[in-house]
Formats: C-alpha cells, structure tokens, sequence
C-alpha cells in the first residue's frame, strides 16, 4: 500500500521525486507528530532524514527565529558580521574544547562537504613548502556525502551516483568501508579487522601516489547508505595513522550521525580522535532553518593563518543569520535540557527493544547504531545473509507501509546496503527529547510492520 497517490497526470508545479505522483500534504508539526491535510497524524520516528532532533513546533526554536528576523534576515558575509554567527561559532568551537577553532556555516551538506574538499585542498598550497601535486581524495565504498558533484564523486552510493558517473570528478578513489556484519571474516577479531582494512588503505596511497593525497574522507557512523553502521573499536585511530603516515588530512563527514545524534555533540569524541576538519548538518538546526557547518582543526587553521590568511571560497548564504539563529537555539536546548544524555539512555532502550521484539526474525539480518540513530539491515537468508532480489523493493516497503493510517509512523528505507545494488535496510533516527512510552511505542509499530510485511512477501 502506497503512501502517495498516483494520478494519470501529474497535478503539482512542483518537480516531486516522483512526477508520477503527489505525496500526501504535510500541513502541521506537533512535538513528535507530522500532521497530513486528512488528518492522520504520523509518530516521526525518523526526524525526516535524522533531521528534526528536537521534534517540531519547538517553542525556544521559533521565538529565536522570529527574533532574528525582526532584527536582521540577510547581510552578506564578505561585508559584515552578524551576533548570532558569531555566538553560534564561539559555541561550537567551544564544544570541541578548542580542537576545531574555526567554523564555516553554509545551508546544506552537500555545500559543506565541497567546503570541505576546497579547504584541504588549499591547505596543501598554503604550507610554507607547498604541495600542490594534492590533488587527490580516498574515501570509503557504500557512503553517502552529498549530491553536488564534488560531494558525489567523493560518495560511495552506488544509485545516486549512476546516472552522472560521466561528470564525476576522477580524483576521488574508494576504499571498503568499516562494516563488520558484512566486512568481518568468521573468527577475525576486531584488531585484525582494523588492520587488514588499514592495510588496505595504506595500499590505496600507494597504488596513487602517498604525496598526491589531500584526505581520508569517512562517515563515523555511515548513514543512508549503509543504515547506521558504526565502524568497530580503534578503526579511526588505524585510519588516521595512516593518514599522519603520508602526511595527508582526515576529513569526518558527521553531517547524519554528528551533532548528537550518536549519543555525544560530536561523534568524533568516541571514536579517539580529532579530525583535520569535520562537516556537520542535519541536527545543527534540527530542520528548523537550513544550515550545515565545517569545523576547522589547528593544522588547518594554522597553516591558512601563517599564509594567506583567507579561504578562496565564499557562497551567498553563508553564516546566514536565519540559519544561525535556529542552529543556535537547537544546541542551547539539547545543552540546557541535558537531551545528549537522554539520548543515550534511549539509545540503549531502543537498540535493547529492537532486539527483543525482531532479533530473532528470520528476515532480519543485523540491527546496529549508535545513540538515537540504529538502522535494521533485512536478509533472504540469516545464514547466508542473503539479500532479497531488489526487485522486490523489501526497505521501501516497509517504509511505505509504516507511512499507512494502520501505523501512522515514519521508517527510513536504503538499498543497496550488501553491494550498492542488492541489500535492503531501514533506519529509526528519533528526536533526542524521546521518552521510554515513545521508544516502546515505535519499537512495537516497527515489529508489527516488519511482521506484516514479510508475512506477504513470504506467502
């Protein structure tokens, strides 16, 4: 049963990721709820795309908007300054402990990731030996950083990329990515893990040349693509390692699983390590303005204020008082309200719920997260870990389904989760301000849609 309704022609101006269809009308938001033009009222269990981390209609969020706009929507960075830019820099480079002592605020992932490509970049041309033949980055298969072309050429996600291969940037090159349900060989320790894919990409340097690397680019907890897959315990310090080794940055694209999603304000703060520089977004303003931000470490910092003193990058809207007002707030609520540490003790409840309600699934091959971010990876077989034929669509129906008046909640589908094109997963990233009846709650609708469904594709 779909969630959209399907018309013989098209009947909205807009451009729909569909034309052949209309989805059905958003016209509130109440705390957890969407509300729909029929009145149905849909338990948001997935923030969107882990976007709305404090839910919606947010009263401390909109008077801090509101305020802004009575006293200033839009200037233009390249001429001024603005308070609540500034406020929201001092906040996040406090946040680091002085780690990341620069930031750059733009209006989506995408823009920050190419943000982020320009800056280590010009970093290697800023150094008082330049290196300019760094023309190349190493990022990971199976990941997701953006859709602009300089953001899909450094992506791994093998559908979105498809159509525009042609166009995509042929300096970018891609290692495996830290998947230890699909990656692990059967009795291959952790440790033993880490080093064969540090091997790995230490042989990818090689294989390009170690001296034309800028970066390592690398989600802590893979997102859309993979469906919440965290690496395993000392990956990133491995990765890094590598890194220091040739000489070349570490980029963490936290834009999905950063801001507290993963249970602390920055993923990076569990994984050992301290990025060169690092992107984040969809929880920085919670979906309540668009704005995404690059956070800058001391090498890079350094090097740009000994040399030019000035990033050769600039777009219209950025530090865009709107989006910096919103981000604001956002953070001020989850730090004053203590939400970072709601979402861990949610995060354990969710993760201990799932399991109890669909571990034993014959279809279901792997649940995996961190904080309020688990994903539930589906199988034809859990021995094999087989996955279905992707014909059958196995994430988007569950989607669609969940999306139906008898559940009324959001899922989140991904494919492509075993090759880029087979694997079928689904992702719950809910508002860090949950409580235990909202856990139990989407736990149970989870384990009945996944029932639902599987019972009809297994008739």
């Amino acid at each position: 049963m779909s969630s959209t309704t399907t018309h013989s022609e098209p009947s909205s101006s807009v451009l729909h990721r569909d034309l052949h269809t209309v989805p059905k009308r958003a016209v509130g938001g109440e705390g957890n709820y969407v509300i729909l033009d029929d009145g149905q009222r849909l338990l948001d269990s997935t923030g969107g795309a882990a976007v709305s981390c404090l839910g919606h209609g947010n009263e401390q969020v909109k008077q801090a908007v509101k305020r802004q706009i009575d006293q200033l929507s839009y200037c233009h960075s390249l001429f001024f300054a603005t308070d609540v830019f500034e406020e929201l820099a001092a906040f996040l480079t406090d946040s680091t402990g002085g780690k990341m002592p620069k930031v750059f605020i733009v209006s989506s992932g995408s823009e920050a990731m190419e943000a982020a490509m320009k800056l280590a970049r010009q970093y290697f041309l800023e150094l008082h030996a330049p290196q300019p033949q760094r023309t190349r980055f190493i990022a990971r298969q199976n990941s997701f950083h953006g859709v602009t072309l300089g953001s899909l050429s450094m992506g791994g996600h093998v559908f979105r990329r498809e159509l525009f291969e042609p166009l995509l940037l042929q300096n970018v090159s891609h290692v495996s990515p830290c998947n230890a349900y699909r990656g692990k060989k059967e009795n291959e320790s952790d440790e033993d893990y880490v080093a064969r894919l540090a091997a790995e990409l230490d042989a990818e340097f090689q294989r390009v040349g170690p001296e034309t690397v800028c970066a390592f680019v690398a989600e802590p907890v893979v997102g859309a693509a993979l469906g919440c897959v965290p690496s395993v315990p000392g990956y990133f310090p491995a990765m890094k390692a590598v890194c220091d080794k040739y000489g070349a940055l570490l980029i963490m694209d936290e834009v999905m699983s950063g801001m507290g999603r993963s249970g602390t304000l920055h993923a990076w703060e569990q994984e050992g390590v301290v990025p060169d520089i690092q992107t984040v977004g969809k929880g920085l303003g919670g979906g309540y303005a668009p704005v995404s931000g690059v956070l800058i470490g001391n090498r890079v910092v350094d090097v740009l204020d000994k040399g030019t003193g000035a990033f050769r990058h600039g777009q219209t809207y950025q530090g865009h008082p709107l989006g910096c007002a919103a981000a604001l707030a956002v953070q001020k609520v989850i730090k004053e309200q203590n939400l970072l540490q709601n979402v861990r003790t949610m995060g354990a409840l969710l993760e201990s719920k799932l399991k109890e309600y669909i571990g034993d699934h014959p279809n279901v091959g792997n649940i995996r997260g961190k904080g309020l971010f688990w994903g539930i990876e589906f199988v034809k077989d859990k021995a094999t870990k087989e996955p279905f034929d992707p014909q059958l669509a196995v994430g988007v129906r569950v989607q669609n389904t969940a999306l139906t008046p008898k559940y009324s909640f959001s899922i989140y589908a991904g494919g492509g989760t075993m090759d880029g094109k087979r694997g079928d997963h689904v992702l719950l990233a809910p508002a860090y301000n949950v409580t235990e009846n909202d856990i139990e709650t989407i736990s149970r609708l989870t384990a009945a849609v996944i029932q639902d469904v599987f019972q009809d594709i297994n008739a």
